[in-house]
């Protein structure tokens, strides 16, 4: 893939909605997030997470540049935001449903006349740790993939006490000598095929009994903040902290 427009996203988007397509002056956008320490030093107990947005009507070369993106909000605090990310981006998103439904009135400089502008944004980018921020999948536990989902394979080490994960094999060709390799994995012979990629139907199912409620943690009565249920190692119900308020744009 050379640009996303190469991209399986890109084309399916194109797909359902030919009519976006048509007018090239429509706007794509891409948004990355990710947390970092601005004062440089790592006992600084402080967290940033700037909001970008990536406009990808730029020429190739363009769109990436740090002149091209948008900056468009900072979180700032103490801490990272975790679930309470979804109420600072509550303002994006609802000028995201304006581009879409509603459009907006833009001067073509170019032509010098006015033309309805629509955007939509395909997709977020971020690192393993900011990806369970953003869509609220828990990537600490034992089933941190979430393209596997519940069907990862994890096994907790003896001393070490953090979570393993093996089958990753799984994703090489048919007949690969990995496949049929126990010494140098796990000891298993690996036959399954990849992961099936799940729909949005799937995931909404998923989330179909999660109830968050946003904003700080009350304190309890000892002065401590109240802990929340630990996932068992075979309970799968804790996986999904919260829906995602990216689910509700309208595309």
């Amino acid at each position: 893939m050379r640009h996303p427009r190469d991209s399986e996203a890109w084309e399916t988007f194109d797909s359902l909605h030919d009519w976006f397509v048509k007018d090239p002056r429509n706007v794509r956008l891409g948004l990355g997030s990710d947390g970092f320490n601005p004062f440089g030093a790592m006992r600084t107990n402080y967290s940033v997470w700037p909001v970008v947005l990536i406009p990808y009507n730029r020429l190739p070369w363009e769109c990436m540049k740090p002149t091209s993106l948008i900056l468009s909000m900072i979180i700032p605090g103490a801490k990272m935001p975790g679930n309470n990310i979804d109420v600072y981006l509550q303002p994006l998103i609802e000028e995201l449903k304006e581009l879409w439904h509603d459009r907006v009135q833009t001067l073509n400089r170019f032509k010098n006349e006015m033309f309805t502008l629509r955007a939509a944004l395909m997709w977020t980018i971020s690192d393993f740790s900011g990806l369970g921020t953003l869509i609220g999948w828990d990537v600490h536990s034992k089933c941190a993939c979430p393209t596997c989902n519940f069907n990862t394979d994890s096994c907790r080490l003896k001393h070490g006490g953090k979570w393993c994960f093996m089958g990753g094999h799984r994703f090489s060709e048919r007949g690969h000598k990995f496949r049929l390799s126990r010494a140098k994995f796990n000891g298993k012979v690996e036959l399954r095929d990849p992961p099936t990629i799940l729909t949005w139907s799937e995931i909404l199912e998923q989330l179909g009994g999660i109830n968050v409620s946003f904003g700080k943690e009350l304190q309890s009565s000892k002065g401590k903040r109240p802990r929340g249920k630990n996932v068992e190692e075979d309970d799968e119900s804790g996986m999904w902290r919260k829906k995602c308020i990216f689910f509700d744009l309208p595309y």
